[in-house]
Protein backbone atom coordinates (compact mmCIF):
# COMPACT_ATOMS: atom_id res chain seq x y z
CA UNK A 1 0.00 0.00 0.00
CA UNK A 2 1.69 3.16 -1.32
CA UNK A 3 2.07 6.24 0.57
CA UNK A 4 -1.16 7.70 -1.78
CA UNK A 5 -3.33 4.51 -1.35
CA UNK A 6 -2.58 5.14 2.54
CA UNK A 7 -3.51 8.73 2.34
CA UNK A 8 -6.74 7.76 0.52
CA UNK A 9 -7.91 5.39 2.95
CA UNK A 10 -7.06 7.55 5.91
CA UNK A 11 -9.29 10.08 4.26
CA UNK A 12 -12.36 7.92 4.69
CA UNK A 13 -11.68 6.87 7.84
CA UNK A 14 -11.37 10.25 9.31
CA UNK A 15 -14.54 11.30 7.55
CA UNK A 16 -16.31 8.16 8.87
CA UNK A 17 -15.15 9.35 12.70
CA UNK A 18 -16.28 12.51 11.93
CA UNK A 19 -19.75 11.18 11.78
CA UNK A 20 -19.79 10.01 15.44
CA UNK A 21 -19.62 11.85 18.98
CA UNK A 22 -17.39 8.99 20.31
CA UNK A 23 -17.17 5.86 20.61
CA UNK A 24 -16.68 2.58 22.60
CA UNK A 25 -14.12 0.17 20.99
CA UNK A 26 -13.71 -3.89 21.56
CA UNK A 27 -10.12 -3.92 22.12
CA UNK A 28 -8.52 -7.14 22.06
CA UNK A 29 -4.68 -6.21 21.41
CA UNK A 30 -4.77 -7.26 18.11
CA UNK A 31 -3.77 -4.98 15.59
CA UNK A 32 -7.20 -4.39 13.54
CA UNK A 33 -8.73 -3.18 17.07
CA UNK A 34 -5.77 -1.71 18.15
CA UNK A 35 -5.76 0.50 14.99
CA UNK A 36 -9.32 0.93 14.91
CA UNK A 37 -8.89 2.37 18.88
CA UNK A 38 -5.60 4.65 17.87
CA UNK A 39 -7.84 6.31 15.03
CA UNK A 40 -10.48 7.13 17.07
CA UNK A 41 -8.73 8.74 19.69
CA UNK A 42 -6.63 10.33 16.99
CA UNK A 43 -10.04 12.06 15.85
CA UNK A 44 -12.25 12.18 18.78
CA UNK A 45 -9.48 12.60 21.47
CA UNK A 46 -10.83 11.38 24.63
CA UNK A 47 -14.43 10.33 23.12
CA UNK A 48 -12.20 7.69 21.96
CA UNK A 49 -12.64 4.91 24.71
CA UNK A 50 -11.28 1.47 24.88
CA UNK A 51 -12.94 -1.89 26.19
CA UNK A 52 -11.23 -5.11 26.65
CA UNK A 53 -12.78 -8.47 27.88
CA UNK A 54 -11.17 -10.13 30.12
CA UNK A 55 -11.88 -13.79 30.46
CA UNK A 56 -10.33 -16.97 30.67
CA UNK A 57 -9.91 -17.07 27.17
CA UNK A 58 -7.59 -14.19 26.56
CA UNK A 59 -4.06 -14.56 27.02
CA UNK A 60 -2.39 -12.75 29.78
CA UNK A 61 0.37 -11.65 27.49
CA UNK A 62 -2.48 -10.29 24.86
CA UNK A 63 -4.44 -8.42 28.22
CA UNK A 64 -0.68 -6.77 28.77
CA UNK A 65 -0.25 -5.76 25.50
CA UNK A 66 -3.60 -4.03 25.57
CA UNK A 67 -2.58 -2.00 28.41
CA UNK A 68 0.57 -1.19 27.30
CA UNK A 69 -0.91 0.13 24.18
CA UNK A 70 -3.24 2.56 25.72
CA UNK A 71 -0.63 3.63 28.11
CA UNK A 72 1.43 4.85 25.71
CA UNK A 73 -1.02 6.77 23.86
CA UNK A 74 -2.78 7.82 26.78
CA UNK A 75 -5.63 6.02 25.87
CA UNK A 76 -8.84 5.15 28.18
CA UNK A 77 -9.05 1.94 28.59
CA UNK A 78 -11.96 0.06 30.55
CA UNK A 79 -11.28 -3.56 31.61
CA UNK A 80 -14.79 -5.92 31.66
CA UNK A 81 -14.69 -9.54 33.02
CA UNK A 82 -17.20 -11.07 31.03
CA UNK A 83 -18.51 -14.88 32.02
CA UNK A 84 -19.37 -16.66 29.26
CA UNK A 85 -17.88 -19.73 30.15
CA UNK A 86 -20.61 -20.02 32.52
CA UNK A 87 -23.10 -19.75 29.73
CA UNK A 88 -23.52 -23.65 28.74
CA UNK A 89 -23.98 -22.67 25.07
CA UNK A 90 -20.68 -21.62 24.75
CA UNK A 91 -18.94 -23.92 27.29
CA UNK A 92 -20.20 -27.68 25.09
CA UNK A 93 -17.94 -25.24 22.12
CA UNK A 94 -20.94 -25.74 19.47
CA UNK A 95 -20.12 -24.42 15.77
CA UNK A 96 -20.88 -20.89 16.44
CA UNK A 97 -19.54 -20.88 19.87
CA UNK A 98 -17.95 -16.96 19.28
CA UNK A 99 -21.33 -16.10 18.57
CA UNK A 100 -21.82 -16.67 22.25
CA UNK A 101 -18.60 -15.03 23.23
CA UNK A 102 -19.48 -11.83 21.44
CA UNK A 103 -23.43 -12.02 22.35
CA UNK A 104 -21.73 -11.26 26.25
CA UNK A 105 -19.45 -8.87 25.06
CA UNK A 106 -21.51 -6.91 23.06
CA UNK A 107 -24.25 -6.61 25.47
CA UNK A 108 -22.15 -5.69 28.37
CA UNK A 109 -20.82 -2.72 26.21
CA UNK A 110 -24.28 -2.16 25.53
CA UNK A 111 -24.66 -1.73 29.56
CA UNK A 112 -21.63 0.61 29.98
CA UNK A 113 -23.46 2.81 27.24
CA UNK A 114 -26.22 3.23 28.80
CA UNK A 115 -25.14 4.06 31.99
CA UNK A 116 -21.85 6.35 31.16
CA UNK A 117 -21.90 6.86 27.31
CA UNK A 118 -25.07 7.03 25.73
CA UNK A 119 -24.20 9.09 22.55
CA UNK A 120 -21.15 6.63 22.18
CA UNK A 121 -21.01 4.35 19.41
CA UNK A 122 -20.06 1.14 19.69
CA UNK A 123 -16.79 -0.12 16.99
CA UNK A 124 -14.90 -3.96 16.73
CA UNK A 125 -11.59 -4.30 14.66
CA UNK A 126 -13.49 -6.41 12.16
CA UNK A 127 -12.62 -5.98 8.55
CA UNK A 128 -13.41 -6.73 4.57
CA UNK A 129 -11.67 -9.60 4.79
CA UNK A 130 -13.42 -11.14 8.25
CA UNK A 131 -16.70 -10.92 6.37
CA UNK A 132 -15.50 -13.97 3.69
CA UNK A 133 -14.50 -15.99 6.91
CA UNK A 134 -16.44 -18.49 9.58
CA UNK A 135 -16.99 -15.54 12.12
CA UNK A 136 -20.19 -16.00 13.81
CA UNK A 137 -19.54 -13.23 16.31
CA UNK A 138 -20.48 -11.39 13.49
CA UNK A 139 -24.07 -12.35 13.85
CA UNK A 140 -23.64 -10.31 17.97
CA UNK A 141 -22.53 -7.70 16.36
CA UNK A 142 -25.29 -6.68 13.26
CA UNK A 143 -28.25 -7.43 16.15
CA UNK A 144 -25.65 -5.21 19.14
CA UNK A 145 -25.28 -2.94 16.19
CA UNK A 146 -21.61 -2.82 17.01
CA UNK A 147 -20.23 -0.78 13.64
CA UNK A 148 -16.81 -1.83 11.84
CA UNK A 149 -15.43 0.87 10.59
CA UNK A 150 -12.60 -0.73 8.78
CA UNK A 151 -14.79 -3.25 6.93
CA UNK A 152 -17.31 -0.19 6.29
CA UNK A 153 -14.20 1.89 4.72
CA UNK A 154 -13.54 -1.43 2.74
CA UNK A 155 -9.83 -1.74 4.38
CA UNK A 156 -8.17 -5.74 4.52
CA UNK A 157 -5.49 -6.92 6.35
CA UNK A 158 -2.87 -5.48 4.10
CA UNK A 159 -4.25 -2.12 4.24
CA UNK A 160 -4.52 -2.23 7.96
CA UNK A 161 -0.94 -3.72 8.71
CA UNK A 162 0.05 -0.67 6.05
CA UNK A 163 -1.67 2.00 7.99
CA UNK A 164 -0.51 0.73 11.52
CA UNK A 165 2.98 0.89 10.34
CA UNK A 166 2.64 4.12 8.81
CA UNK A 167 1.83 5.47 12.39
CA UNK A 168 4.62 2.79 14.11
CA UNK A 169 1.71 1.08 16.24
CA UNK A 170 3.76 -1.53 18.43
CA UNK A 171 1.47 -4.07 17.32
CA UNK A 172 1.57 -3.59 13.17
CA UNK A 173 3.34 -6.95 12.85
CA UNK A 174 1.76 -8.45 15.89
CA UNK A 175 0.79 -12.06 14.68
CA UNK A 176 -2.73 -13.06 14.35
CA UNK A 177 -3.85 -14.50 18.54
CA UNK A 178 -7.39 -15.83 18.05
CA UNK A 179 -8.82 -16.87 21.18
CA UNK A 180 -7.40 -19.67 23.16
CA UNK A 181 -11.40 -21.16 22.84
CA UNK A 182 -10.38 -21.61 19.68
CA UNK A 183 -7.47 -24.06 19.70
CA UNK A 184 -10.53 -26.56 21.01
CA UNK A 185 -12.27 -28.98 18.54
CA UNK A 186 -15.88 -27.89 18.28
CA UNK A 187 -18.10 -30.03 20.45
CA UNK A 188 -15.21 -31.19 22.73
CA UNK A 189 -16.17 -28.69 25.97
CA UNK A 190 -14.44 -25.35 26.44
CA UNK A 191 -12.95 -25.32 30.31
CA UNK A 192 -10.51 -22.98 32.66
CA UNK A 193 -8.50 -26.10 33.15
CA UNK A 194 -8.08 -26.66 29.37
CA UNK A 195 -7.77 -22.88 28.42
CA UNK A 196 -5.04 -23.06 31.28
CA UNK A 197 -3.05 -25.64 29.65
CA UNK A 198 -2.98 -24.05 25.81
CA UNK A 199 -1.97 -20.91 27.45
CA UNK A 200 0.94 -22.54 29.47
CA UNK A 201 1.94 -25.03 26.83
CA UNK A 202 2.31 -22.15 24.43
CA UNK A 203 4.40 -20.04 26.69
CA UNK A 204 6.78 -22.55 26.80
CA UNK A 205 7.34 -23.02 23.60
CA UNK A 206 7.46 -19.29 23.37
CA UNK A 207 10.51 -19.42 25.83
CA UNK A 208 11.81 -21.84 23.53
CA UNK A 209 11.91 -18.94 20.44
CA UNK A 210 8.70 -20.17 18.46
CA UNK A 211 6.68 -16.63 18.44
CA UNK A 212 3.51 -17.62 16.09
CA UNK A 213 2.73 -20.70 17.81
CA UNK A 214 -0.57 -22.89 18.48
CA UNK A 215 -1.37 -26.10 20.53
CA UNK A 216 -4.14 -27.26 19.28
CA UNK A 217 -6.34 -28.99 22.37
CA UNK A 218 -7.11 -32.40 21.96
CA UNK A 219 -8.55 -34.19 25.38
CA UNK A 220 -5.06 -35.39 26.49
CA UNK A 221 -2.99 -35.01 23.36
CA UNK A 222 -1.13 -31.13 22.94
CA UNK A 223 -0.73 -30.95 18.89
CA UNK A 224 1.72 -27.81 18.09
CA UNK A 225 1.44 -26.03 15.03
CA UNK A 226 4.53 -23.84 14.05
CA UNK A 227 5.11 -22.03 10.79
CA UNK A 228 6.41 -24.56 8.05
CA UNK A 229 10.53 -23.09 8.25
CA UNK A 230 10.11 -23.64 11.96
CA UNK A 231 9.38 -27.85 12.16
CA UNK A 232 12.70 -28.44 11.56
CA UNK A 233 14.01 -26.64 14.79
CA UNK A 234 10.54 -27.89 16.59
CA UNK A 235 12.09 -31.37 15.99
CA UNK A 236 15.62 -30.88 16.99
CA UNK A 237 14.20 -29.22 20.29
CA UNK A 238 11.52 -31.84 20.67
CA UNK A 239 13.41 -34.23 23.64
CA UNK A 240 13.02 -30.73 25.77
CA UNK A 241 9.33 -29.60 24.24
CA UNK A 242 8.18 -32.67 24.87
CA UNK A 243 8.06 -33.22 29.03
CA UNK A 244 7.59 -29.79 29.23
CA UNK A 245 4.11 -30.16 27.65
CA UNK A 246 3.87 -33.59 29.79
CA UNK A 247 4.26 -31.31 32.54
CA UNK A 248 1.45 -29.12 31.92
CA UNK A 249 -0.84 -32.41 32.03
CA UNK A 250 -0.14 -33.55 28.33
CA UNK A 251 0.16 -37.38 27.99
CA UNK A 252 1.00 -37.11 24.36
CA UNK A 253 2.50 -34.27 22.41
CA UNK A 254 2.86 -34.25 18.86
CA UNK A 255 3.95 -32.16 15.96
CA UNK A 256 1.54 -30.78 13.00
CA UNK A 257 3.84 -31.72 10.32
CA UNK A 258 1.53 -29.41 7.86
CA UNK A 259 2.63 -26.61 10.17
CA UNK A 260 0.38 -23.33 10.79
CA UNK A 261 -2.90 -22.66 9.82
CA UNK A 262 -5.45 -20.42 11.23
CA UNK A 263 -8.42 -21.46 11.41
CA UNK A 264 -7.69 -24.62 10.71
CA UNK A 265 -10.36 -26.49 12.91
CA UNK A 266 -12.72 -24.89 10.57
CA UNK A 267 -12.20 -27.32 8.12
CA UNK A 268 -14.62 -29.66 9.91
CA UNK A 269 -18.03 -27.57 9.07
CA UNK A 270 -16.56 -27.20 5.28
CA UNK A 271 -16.40 -31.23 5.32
CA UNK A 272 -19.63 -30.95 6.96
CA UNK A 273 -21.20 -29.13 3.93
Amino acid sequence: MNSAAQIEALNRIEAWFGQIEGSLTAFSGGVDSALVLYLSHRFLGEKGVGEVADSPSLKRSDLKIAKDFCQQYSITLRILETDELNNPDYAKNPFNRCYYCKDTLYRRLRELQATEFPEFHLLNGANQDDLQDHRPGHQAAKEQAILSPLAACGLGKTEIRSLARRFNLPVWSKPASPCMSSRIPYGQSVSKEKLSQIESAEIALNRFGFEEIRVRHFGDTARIEAQVESIPRLHTLFPLIEPALRGIGFQKVEIDEEGLVSGKLNRVLEANG
